[in-house]
């Protein structure tokens, strides 16, 4: 499913237009982006939560050349599903 489609299906199953569907979709994903990116974490309960991590510095090889390079410590994305969730896939 793709941005278009889950605007559709949101539309859809709330009986709004497709308008304030996806004005909704974006300012959730917007506020959700601007929490982590400021350290904060999101839970939302039953679905899962968003938070930040450490990728720590190490050295890789350049797959075409064989050399060696140092990759720089980076912070990650995580998204740990919730219980509900889980459970929704695993009896798919």
């Amino acid at each position: 499913m793709n941005k278009q489609e889950l605007i559709d299906a949101v539309a859809s199953e709330s009986g709004t237009s497709k308008v304030a569907a996806e004005e909704t979709i974006n300012a959730v994903l917007e506020t959700i982006s601007k929490a982590v990116a400021a350290g904060d974490a999101v839970q939302l309960i039953g679905f899962g939560s968003f938070g930040t991590g450490e990728r720590a510095a190490r050295t890789g090889r350049n797959p075409q050349t064989g050399e060696m390079i140092e990759i720089a410590a980076a912070k990650t994305v995580k998204f740990t599903a919730g219980k509900s969730f889980k459970d929704a896939v695993n009896q798919a």
